[in-house]
């Protein structure tokens, strides 16, 4: 066969030969790598092919040979196993903020970590379509644009929405910009979310990513280095229920002896509980929000608060609000 215009290329395009159509279950024979070959216009003679594998296997591919009637070789170890890409493709479907037009580009991309057999299996378990996402194209130009801004020491500044019952966006501020100090970026409640410091309000707020429009990185230096100092990206999580700010303040909950699997998985493992048998009490910080008092109304009398008294009075206030809500008739 004539050497073709693509020969220099000859061992990448056996490096893409052995990613995309070998794995354990499925070898090739010297025979069908040089058909493969021949589809790039590269000729290979079966010495020169013994020579190539072993180059590829000092580069660190991970190529084995099984010898039953005939003998084949395959690609033993991909970047990713199967079970991995299943969990990165699960993340990518479970996302609300990744939009189902990037989902799709981000499942096509991870495919091709894999044989073209499991890449199969990946597009059986793939059913983003329907699902719950985000409908906002900017949020990976928004994200890039926030890293950048960290890196860079700068503020960043940009519209802000909400959705009315109209199904349209409404602008925050009459649509006047907001100007952030970036600090860091946080994946919570199915969400991400940018954490940073408000100069205006003298103090640390967070935006949903997915409802910023607009954004730019400005020519001022960030504000709140002293507030950031020593922040704690867990903690801060566990304190602020449905990403919801709001004052700072240490409860204590006494709580029905079932809800400690809650209590422990929502304040970890170091939160501080007092056993009493039938119930027990714990205390933590938290950001006092209409998200916290629905979390502990959710689980009705198995869930009570103790202290401060007054956040305990808004929790019955709100109890008694939303019953005379459904009295009315």
């Amino acid at each position: 066969m004539a050497k073709g215009s693509n020969q220099k290329l000859k061992l990448l395009y056996l490096w893409r030969i052995f990613n995309e159509l070998t794995d354990e279950s499925h070898g090739l024979t010297l025979a069908e790598i040089s058909e493969e070959l021949g589809k790039y216009e590269i000729s290979s003679e079966r010495k020169s092919l013994y020579d190539d594998i072993e180059m590829l296997k000092l580069f660190g591919m991970d190529i084995k040979v099984v010898r039953d009637r005939k003998v084949r070789y395959y690609l033993d170890s991909h970047t990713f196993e199967i079970a991995e890409l299943k969990l990165l493709v699960d993340a990518v479907e479970s996302s609300k903020f990744i939009t189902e037009k990037k989902s799709n580009s981000l499942i096509k991309k991870l495919e091709g970590f894999a044989s073209k057999y499991d890449a199969a299996k990946l597009r059986r378990q793939v059913l983003v379509s329907g699902r719950l996402k985000a409908e906002n194209e900017e949020i990976f130009c928004n994200v890039d644009m926030i890293h950048r801004a960290i890196a860079e020491n700068r503020k960043i500044c940009f519209r802000y929405f909400d959705w009315t019952a109209s199904k349209r966006r409404e602008l925050r501020r009459n649509g006047d910009f907001y100007k952030i100090s970036p600090w860091a970026l946080s994946w919570d409640d199915e969400n991400y979310y940018l954490i940073g410091y408000d100069s205006e309000a003298e103090c640390i707020k967070h935006f949903r990513v997915d409802k910023m429009i607009e954004l730019y990185m400005d020519k001022e230096k960030r504000d709140g280095a002293q507030s950031f100092s020593d922040f704690d990206m867990t903690v801060y999580r566990k304190q602020v229920f449905g990403m919801y700010g709001g004052e700072a303040c240490n409860v204590i909950i006494n709580c029905d002896a079932s809800l400690s699997g809650v209590v422990i998985d929502r304040f970890g493992r170091d939160v501080t509980i007092s056993d009493h048998g039938e119930t027990f009490t714990f205390s933590a910080k938290v950001m006092l929000s209409p998200n916290f008092y629905s979390w502990v109304l959710s689980f009705g009398g198995r869930m009570k608060i103790e202290s401060p008294p007054y956040v305990a009075e808004e929790v019955a206030k709100l109890a008694h609000e939303a019953l005379e809500r459904y009295n009315e008739n």
